[in-house]
């Protein structure tokens, strides 16, 4: 029974050679909500010049639903069905998005990819309103009258489309109302208008009760993968795993059977 007990666990072990070994937090991760809200509010708090009416950005699980289903299709892209809104979010009519991609998985956190989309203030100039480079990521994170949010990161083992095909992590964040408005700057200065904040809830930023409540939803875009086929990772759990370690332990008895001296026990 110790052999058998061992080789099971060798075998085992052998299976998990390669496979996740980076937990990536669902969009009910209570922690994961909590960086994502908490890092969108710190850029939008840290605008220069000040904003006269920033709005503080809460969660929205509509967005996060349709960031999450946009995601598990692995690739480096908007979302083509953004036009349609209600195809994205069942109230909302505008809705706007930003993308992330790295690879490996392990290199993604909250943090460092809203901060690669806030570095974007670089090349954005206020006065012109204008980009010496991309910089409509940025933008969209402190557009002022923005005030939901809702992300989701997807493992991409194949790599995401147009980008590269190695391991790697997308991390979409949706936003309503959606910014970058043609012709209108992400904020207006508070050297420019009276400021327009009602409540402040500290940072610089405005807060209102009824619009930073959660809302739950019972939908899903009739687009999201996950209503035409089972989820891949609950399928590799329930199929793929077991058979892959069935046919590795009789791969395993077969050479301790053959070659006795191949696995050694104290």
């Amino acid at each position: 029974m110790g052999i058998v007990v061992r080789m099971l666990l060798w075998a085992w072990i052998i299976l998990d050679v390669g496979a996740s070994s980076v937990e990536l937090p669902e969009i009910t991760d209570a922690k994961f909500i909590e960086d994502c809200v908490m890092e969108h509010n710190r850029a939008r708090s840290s605008v220069s010049p000040s904003a006269s009416n920033m709005f503080y950005m809460s969660w929205d699980a509509g967005l996060a639903i349709t960031a999450r289903a946009w995601a598990k299709q692995c690739v480096f892209k908007h979302n083509i069905y953004l036009d349609d809104a209600r195809r994205v979010h069942p109230t909302f009519s505008s809705v706007g998005e930003n993308i992330w991609t790295g690879s490996p998985p392990s290199s993604f956190n909250v943090k460092t990819a809203i901060k690669s989309w806030e570095d974007e203030k670089a090349d954005y100039d206020y006065q012109r309103n204008t980009c010496s480079n991309v910089c409509t990521h940025y933008t969209q994170v402190v557009w002022d009258s923005s005030y939901k949010v809702g992300c989701a990161v997807q493992r991409c083992p194949n790599g995401v489309a147009h980008f590269n095909s190695r391991d790697g992590v997308i991390f979409i964040c949706n936003y309503a109302p959606r910014g970058n408005m043609n012709g209108m700057r992400p904020f207006e200065s508070s050297n420019q208008t009276t400021s327009g904040c009602k409540v402040s809830c500290g940072n610089k930023l405005c807060c209102n009760k009824e619009r930073d409540s959660p809302k739950s939803y019972n939908w899903s875009p009739d687009w999201d993968p996950a209503l035409a086929a089972p989820d891949s990772n609950f399928v590799s759990i329930l199929v793929v795993r077991p058979v892959a370690l069935t046919l590795t332990f009789i791969a395993a008895f077969a050479v301790h059977y053959f070659y006795p001296d191949v696995f050694c026990y104290e």
